[in-house]
């Protein structure tokens, strides 16, 4: 069966490499318009469209799905069902309605928890113990259509947003390439989702992204966990951005929160609970170091006020 691919970042090449080692063909990928990246702000293709172009398979980036020519070159691909992961643009009724079985997307939650475009951020940073990935049929709502397939996974207490999105990218592609499967075969059927048990994962921002010392040790940690490795937990000293990585909780409390004591091995920060150790951080405009090595380069202080 003939399949157009939408996705856009790495997370979404998993599932593409899965479909093009399938018995389905992917007769197009549609991916974002180049971006620019980097210091030199020079226009890089998308992770999606580098593994479509190396396979040799057309890629189609338009500014604007609505556009009558994106319908035109959707059509010649000839395509039965399309497939989107992690495209980044909403697509319009009429394209819904251009593909015969319609367009199925793999979203990073159990559904209906956590729609939106942070899923695997809020799961982390809410302290849930499993998460998932469904893939279900696209509708006009925010990832409200009927489920096809489920997969779960549990979060472990070392997760990162990197390395959970790894794994559930991972079980994720196999998860649709079943469903297309099933859906060629004409033996699968799509579940309503409960209306009871929604809720949103708002994109974060980078202020969303701020350390709040204020808080128990637990959620800080759940919070650094989350924010790694986009958009990255950060705080301030002295005026000056420093981001942090993932970090220890310690056993006792020795610190006020935000207080920051520059040892010799390591650096410990009071929170409203116990202290945490740093991990490693990352001083604006320089590489991320050991929190030790950053602590030693601040000319002998002893401690310092994260804000």
């Amino acid at each position: 069966m003939k399949i157009v691919f939408a996705g856009t970042p790495a997370t979404a090449v998993p599932t593409l490499e899965a479909l093009v080692a399938s018995r389905h063909e992917v007769a197009a990928v549609i991916t974002r318009p180049d971006a620019r990246v980097g210091r030199g702000r020079s226009l890089q293709p998308s992770p999606v469209a580098v593994a479509a172009e190396a396979h040799g398979i057309p890629v189609l980036k338009p500014t604007s799905t609505s556009d009558p020519e994106f319908l035109d070159e959707l059509a010649a691909t000839e395509a039965r069902v399309g497939v989107i992961v992690a495209y980044g643009a909403l697509l319009r009724r009429d394209v819904l309605d251009a593909l015969e079985f319609g367009w199925i997307n793999l979203h990073y939650s159990v559904l209906p928890s956590w729609r939106g475009a942070a899923p695997v951020q809020r799961s982390i940073m809410a302290g849930d113990e499993v998460t998932g990935a469904t893939v279900f049929s696209l509708v006009e709502a925010l990832d409200a259509g009927p489920v096809l397939g489920t997969i779960t996974e549990r979060i472990r207490e070392d997760d990162t947003t990197g390395t959970l999105l790894g794994r559930l990218s991972d079980q994720g592609a196999r998860l649709v390439v079943d469903v297309v499967d099933h859906i060629e075969d004409g033996d699968i059927g799509a579940v309503s989702q409960p209306e009871d048990g929604v809720s949103y994962a708002h994109k974060l921002s980078t202020e969303d992204a701020r350390i709040d010392w204020r808080r128990p040790a637990f959620a800080i940690d759940r919070h650094v966990r989350g924010c790694t490795p986009a958009p990255g937990a950060w705080t301030e000293v002295d005026g000056a951005r420093l981001k942090v990585g993932p970090l220890t909780i310690a056993e006792d409390s020795t610190l006020e929160p935000g207080v920051a004591a520059i040892g010799k091995r390591e650096v410990r920060v009071g929170t409203a609970t116990t202290d945490v150790i740093l991990g490693e951080v990352q001083p604006h405009g320089k590489k991320a170091m050991n929190a030790a090595d950053w602590g030693r380069g601040l000319g002998g202080a002893t401690e310092v006020v994260f804000a």
